[in-house]
């Protein structure tokens, strides 16, 4: 069966809304508690009626990921190369945060959808137009994918909320040996003191690359 509106009529089942909602509650619960059965559960339907849809739950994972990558954004046509390779590295590192899930499966999942080769050719795309050489234009890709991807990955698997570091670092002091380990101690104390609002650690790794590709690009 399946979930009926508020007027009592029977929304369809599709590909589309068991992707939405396989998303919602990865992002809400984890990948790990995603089942089949429970996603069935949530749509209000048999389970076996999901494979009308999905063939497998690897048909599932990959629609999931393809379902997020269409999220990223376009940059402006206009821009030129450098611009427009880090606002479209921003978007889908933001998209790979957004959903902590999706980063492992992003970087495992073999079975790569059309959206997601879209973003891939487009920035394979302004790589090339801006003049890099077939082998550094190689390195570049992958360095950025790296990047992007380990990045979102440290994001989802750190144990803790970022406003909960000042407390935790004041803790860790009392018993740390920072007479031992004095510029470690430094580091620990920044990040209970530091204010916010400055650049993230993303985009200062980020522009240190592309300011290296550009670098390593030469005249054109």
């Amino acid at each position: 069966m399946a979930r009926r509106s508020a007027r009592g009529q029977r929304t369809p089942l599709s590909r589309d809304r068991i992707l939405r909602e396989a998303v919602a509650l990865a992002d809400a619960e984890g990948i790990e508690s995603l089942t089949m059965r429970g996603l069935a559960g949530q749509l209000q339907v048999e389970a076996m009626s999901l494979y009308n849809h999905v063939d497998t739950k690897d048909d599932l994972l990959d629609g999931m990921v393809e379902y997020i990558a269409s999220e990223i954004e376009e940059p402006d046509a206009a821009a030129d190369w450098k611009t427009a390779v880090r606002r479209r590295a921003i978007s889908a590192h933001d998209v790979l945060v957004r959903h902590p899930w999706s980063s492992i499966q992003w970087a495992t999942r073999m079975n790569v959808g059309p959206t997601r080769m879209r973003y891939m050719d487009a920035m394979l795309r302004e790589l090339r137009e801006a003049g890099f050489s077939p082998g550094v234009l190689d390195v570049a890709f992958h360095t950025l994918q790296n990047h992007i991807v380990g990045h979102a990955l440290q994001a989802a698997a750190f144990p803790y909320e970022e406003e909960d570091l000042p407390e935790m670092s004041a803790r860790y002091l009392e018993s740390f040996p920072a007479d031992d380990y004095p510029d470690l101690a430094a580091h620990i104390r920044y990040h209970r003191e530091a204010p916010g609002g400055e650049v993230s650690s993303f985009e200062f790794g980020l522009d240190a690359i592309l300011d290296a590709l550009e670098r390593a690009r030469g005249p054109v």
